[in-house]
């Protein structure tokens, strides 16, 4: 069969090669054709267009790329039109992947699936009518997330297991400390550093991560993982003059062996968790009065961590809006590198564990896919 995927960032390519693969062993016939990444690519199949061309975050991004955004979603539903795939599988980015839902419903008859549902639970909640309207199966990797399609809106939602879990385990399965593809000191702990994806999100906050450890780069090693895409000559002029070591494609080799993080909000914040390492939550907003008064008048969740979302509690400090500050980066990091709320942490660290479950998100959506199509 001939599956067409959407992705739109690096995370969104890693969980679509493992997605691809599964479509693979269970269908020797499987042709894929992709907005994605290297990852994907390395799995087999046509590239249309490369993650990066599309990632633009921020209104001042976004309207400055504005023509480019346009002609992108252009190609693509061309591209789908052309191509007439068995189905559309969309990864996340709904402000994309949601338009390009609607324009397949209204033109085609191709089923369209989104693995990685939409974070419609913590704003832009109306989207939900186009979900039902477009959308012929949601496959979910949040457990909360059943409640709200099924509970609250009636909409019925596969729970199929967190494929960053899986991923994890895989890694700790499969990899041997002595593996690392980057030089450590057995003599200091590491403080490991995760900014974001995108340079925008880099850009607010690895300097103030930066300032936060400074004190302690005699006594600990400093490694920042780099994010795919994003060129050295990028990060250069943050870690000029710093005792920083830079790795790329090395982020779950460093968080298995980090003593500490400081953590960008996003996946990586589950990343650390399932990889038992302390962390703080940091997100630097735009005019943070405002911006606090806006995340409480349009975010629907009281967290904005994964892992105090599935925890429903907090088990680590997010400091953003007023709160993001490298006295209180440094105060909350200072907390975690030893002592009793070190170990509070690690204890809820196995609840969220348990909660996420075994299940393999991949192998449990490929096979839904395939049921559905041969139906």
């Amino acid at each position: 069969m001939r599956y067409y995927l959407i992705v739109g960032e690096a995370s969104g390519d890693l969980h679509a090669s493992h997605l691809m693969q599964s479509l693979k062993n269970l269908d020797t016939d499987a042709e894929f054709r992709f907005f994605g990444g290297d990852m994907m690519k390395a799995v087999g199949g046509t590239c249309v267009r490369h993650y990066r061309d599309l990632a633009y975050m921020g209104f001042v991004p976004v309207l400055l790329h504005l023509s480019t955004i346009i002609s992108n979603m252009r190609m693509c539903k061309d591209d789908i039109i052309s191509w007439q795939p068995d189905c559309v599988i969309l990864v996340d980015y709904p402000g994309f992947n949601l338009k390009i839902a609607r324009f397949v419903k209204s033109r085609t008859n191709f089923p369209v699936y989104y693995y990685i549902s939409p974070k419609i639970w913590a704003w832009k909640e109306y989207r939900i009518k186009n979900i039902k309207r477009d959308v012929d199966e949601l496959f979910s990797i949040l457990p909360f997330e059943v409640d709200f399609f099924e509970g609250k809106h009636h909409y019925p939602v596969h729970y199929v297991g967190n494929p960053t879990a899986d991923e994890v385990r895989q890694f700790l399965t499969c990899n041997h400390p002595d593996n690392l593809k980057f030089s450590v000191s057995p003599a200091q702990p590491i403080i490991a550093l995760l900014a974001g994806s995108r340079k925008q999100e880099i850009k607010d906050n690895l300097p103030a991560m930066l300032e936060a450890v400074k004190p302690y780069e005699d006594y600990y090693q400093i490694i920042l993982a780099a994010a795919p895409g994003i060129e050295a000559d990028y990060y250069a002029p943050f870690v000029k003059g710093r005792k920083v070591q830079v790795i790329y494609n090395q982020t779950y080799a460093l968080l298995s062996q980090a003593h500490t993080a400081l953590v960008t909000s996003g996946t990586a914040t589950l990343e650390a968790c399932l990889f038992r390492v302390p962390q703080v939550v940091c997100y630097k907003l735009p005019l943070p009065v405002i911006a606090d008064y806006l995340r409480r008048r349009l975010l629907k969740v009281k967290y904005i961590s994964l892992v105090n979302l599935i925890a429903d509690r907090e088990v680590v400090t997010e400091l953003l809006g007023r709160t993001f500050t490298v006295d209180n980066i440094r105060a909350e990091l200072d907390k975690i590198l030893e002592g009793p709320a070190r170990e509070t942490m690690l204890e809820c660290y196995d609840e969220v564990s348990r909660r996420l479950g075994d299940q393999i998100a991949p192998v449990n959506a490929a096979s839904l896919i395939i049921k559905k199509l041969n139906k």
